[in-house]
């Protein structure tokens, strides 16, 4: 660096506004609080990233700090998006779901009771299932599926149906139907006919296997339908996060970024592949591929789409500005309502590739057209004490399916090779 560039970079580090700490220190769950840390991060982020870009200057420094303010922003974006769910959540668990019924009140009892000693009680006799699991009760079933569904993003975006077979099966059409204009006496020759396609969402099986020593549920110190929930969720959501992403579809879903041109399963469907958009730089997001890939996605399905990317490249999109000068990412400004990039709404998905050489960056568009979650029915726990004495392991199991059910609403941003 020489002497001009130093002593640029030197004012650069040492004139622009000291961080603001804007993660959250008290009380994050107050929203306005939140809200107005997040807008006061966002404003310190573009200060910084403008000075630096005025002086034309690469220093650690600026570099650091600019990292550390987006890392504040991730966490505050976390917490108010963690508020709308817990809000939403709430609002959910306070009813009935469609047609399920509420639970049976001595069913509850009973599988508590079952949890803790093994006692099995005449009551247990409707979830007894011939290898000695048992069915969990309906809201301590519906409580998981709806933690989990707060931690997995594309759970929470996509269409979710519940089976109670051993699978589901969609017809397609080719689409390949023919026609033709005629006279009025002209002869109407046979035309093209449209072939059927069918795709299989056959579910997995994701499991979860903690214990507990036989002392401590003896003495009852802990309430083990709430920790054993907090085992559960915490291990199924870590593992539909990855298999929805990129699940090979062998005892798991089918991953929606294996359904992209060129990857292992973009022949699958009948229509086709997710279509790519190519970034154009090697090592970068560009403001240029963001607009190409919001504008190669058909106007029908723009309504309801959203940006799918990681905290990593989330930083990168934050830098990009319009011709305008303007930046084309913005943080949400009331509770419930995301931030966006470019006016689309933005999902985190912690499991999404990073920037690298032919890697899908970002996914864009209407994921609950897109991606189809086949839950089976129902939790079973088996309640294990022998295999690993003194502690008594809760096998618990649940059947999940997925795949790509309309690959047209939806495009991927690659980073160039």
């Amino acid at each position: 660096m020489n002497k001009m560039m130093f002593t640029a970079a030197a004012a650069l580090s040492l004139d622009m506004p000291r961080a603001v700490h804007a993660t959250p220190r008290a009380d994050i769950s107050d929203p306005k609080a939140l809200i107005g840390q997040l807008q006061a991060a966002f404003e310190e982020f573009k200060a910084t990233n403008d000075a630096s870009l005025a002086a034309k200057v690469d220093d650690a420094v600026v570099t650091a700090k600019l990292d550390a303010i987006n890392a504040d922003l991730n966490k505050l974006t976390k917490a108010l998006d963690d508020q709308a769910a817990i809000l939403a959540s709430n609002k959910l668990n306070g009813g009935v779901i469609g047609d399920i019924p509420a639970s049976d009140p001595e069913y509850v009892v009973a599988f508590k009771a079952h949890l803790r000693s093994g006692e099995v009680q005449a009551a247990m006799t409707k979830g007894v299932d011939a290898d000695g699991g048992y069915l969990a009760p309906i809201e301590w079933d519906r409580t998981i599926t709806s933690k989990v569904k707060r931690v997995s993003p594309i759970r929470e975006n996509s269409r979710v149906i519940s089976i109670s077979t051993a699978g589901f099966k969609k017809n397609f059409s080719d689409r390949a139907i023919g026609s033709g204009w005629v006279g009025e006496t002209a002869a109407r020759p046979a035309t093209t006919t449209p072939a059927i396609g069918q795709l299989d969402f056959v579910p997995g099986e994701i499991y979860a296997n903690p214990g507990i020593s036989q002392q401590l549920l003896d003495d009852a110190a802990v309430d083990l339908e709430v920790w054993l929930s907090d085992e559960v969720d915490g291990e199924f959501a870590k593992q539909e996060n990855i298999a929805f992403l990129s699940g090979n579809g062998t005892n798991k879903p089918y991953g929606i970024l294996t359904f992209v041109t060129g990857a292992a399963n973009a022949a699958r469907h009948p229509w086709g592949a997710i279509a790519v958009v190519n970034s154009g730089h090697a090592t970068q997001v560009t403001a240029d591929a963001l607009i190409s890939l919001i504008y190669s996605l058909p106007g029908e399905f723009r309504g309801n789409a959203k940006l799918y990317t990681n905290q990593q490249t989330l930083a990168a999109f934050r830098k990009l500005k319009d011709g305008q000068g303007n930046y084309l990412w913005q943080p949400a400004f009331a509770l419930g309502q995301p931030s966006t990039l470019a006016a689309a709404p933005v999902v985190e998905v912690p499991d999404m590739p990073d920037i690298a050489a032919a890697a899908i960056a970002a996914l864009y568009g209407d994921m609950e057209q897109t991606y189809l979650v086949v839950d089976r029915v129902g939790i079973r726990v088996l309640r294990d004490p022998f295999t690993n004495k003194p502690f008594v392991h809760f096998y618990t199991t649940k059947r999940v399916g997925g795949g790509v059910q309309n690959p047209e609403p939806m495009r991927a941003l690659q980073i160039a090779a």
